[in-house]
């Protein structure tokens, strides 16, 4: 069995696959051949399967479920696959609350929102799908920023940092005023990053402009020649026309991040891990939902390279069919 890719330019709009809440449109460079049906899943009644998958979470992770539901769409014509951008945290709270039956996270589910899950009786599986690499982006006019260390990421985005103009950050770079972008609070990508740039979670100065949707980033960005900002590796892959990427300097020198960099390990400390959650009850009681998840352990990988992020081994996809055939 083989998924053949085929490239082809759709651009994704609203509804193609289902209702998008709040997302973040992202541009198609794929369509996948399934030639043959892959193990786990079963060819015959595909037309007679029907229903709603809910999904919601992660805008970074959102590119990843959104093409496997496009390409799951053309096999289960009668199946409608929402996919939702409200933030890692914000999926995280429907997820725990079961409005939905999957929930895209840039990082690990947090104690507390495991534990209001299990006083609503949801159990869950935690599948691992890849990695990415934060990127730290400014304008492509920008002549005087290559790299920046730890630090002075720090010094920028620390609570209370009252850095306004490039010079204040070096004495060699000129006067500009620094206009930042990044991440709302609801989102993984804002938690990871003020966690190791900042030391905490949710740790940030808050007078920035705030987007749960990259594409409002990317514009203001690529818009300001003295911006500076933070997103998920894909989405600058897919837009890297339009920004300029700057290495990191966690001690070791300055660093890239790229497939290599990101998952060896040396770009840090912004590689991170890429997850879907599943509700247990959903997968066992829901066929719909099942024929998606089977459908995403068998295409996930080849779909997460795809849309520019660094898939996590075929081994791992084995592993996370394993958990779920465990029951």
């Amino acid at each position: 069995m083989k998924a053949i890719i085929k490239l082809s330019k759709t651009l994704l709009l609203f509804g193609v696959i289902g209702t998008v809440a709040g997302c973040t449109l992202f541009e198609s460079n794929r369509s996948i051949d399934l030639t043959e049906t892959p193990p786990g899943l079963v060819s015959s009644g595909k037309d007679d399967l029907d229903g709603i998958v809910e999904i919601d979470g992660s805008s970074t992770v959102y590119p990843i479920s959104e093409a496997v539901a496009e390409e799951f769409s053309k096999e289960y014509k009668n199946v409608r696959v929402n996919v939702g951008v409200s933030g890692t945290g914000g999926g995280f709270k429907r997820f725990t609350n079961g409005e939905t039956d999957i929930s895209n996270a840039s990082r690990e589910i947090k104690d507390k929102e495991a534990l209001k899950a299990s006083g609503n009786n949801i159990e869950f599986y935690q599948l691992r799908l890849g990695d990415d690499g934060l990127s730290v982006l400014v304008n492509p006019a920008n002549d005087f920023v290559d790299c920046l260390t730890v630090l002075e990421l720090k010094k920028i985005w620390e609570p209370g940092s009252k850095i306004d103009n490039w010079n204040q950050v070096r004495t060699t770079f000129p006067s500009g005023k620094i206009r930042l972008y990044g991440p709302d609070t609801d989102s993984g990508t804002f938690d990871y990053f003020t966690e190791e740039i900042n030391g905490e979670a949710q740790a940030s100065r808050s007078d920035y402009t705030a987007s749960a949707d990259d594409n409002v980033l990317v514009s203001g960005i690529a818009g300001d020649k003295y911006a500076l900002g933070y997103f998920g590796y894909a989405f600058y892959k897919e837009n890297q026309d339009k920004l300029k990427l700057i290495a990191v300097d966690a001690g070791d020198g300055c660093v890239y991040p790229n497939s290599e960099t990101i998952q060896d390990g040396s770009y840090k400390p912004l590689a991170r891990p890429l997850f879907i959650y599943i509700n247990k009850s959903s997968y066992t009681g829901k066929s719909q939902v099942k024929a998606f998840v089977d459908f995403y352990m068998d295409y996930g990988s080849a779909l997460t390279s795809e849309v520019g992020y660094v898939s996590a081994k075929l081994s791992v996809y084995e592993d996370n069919k394993s958990l779920l055939n465990e029951e």
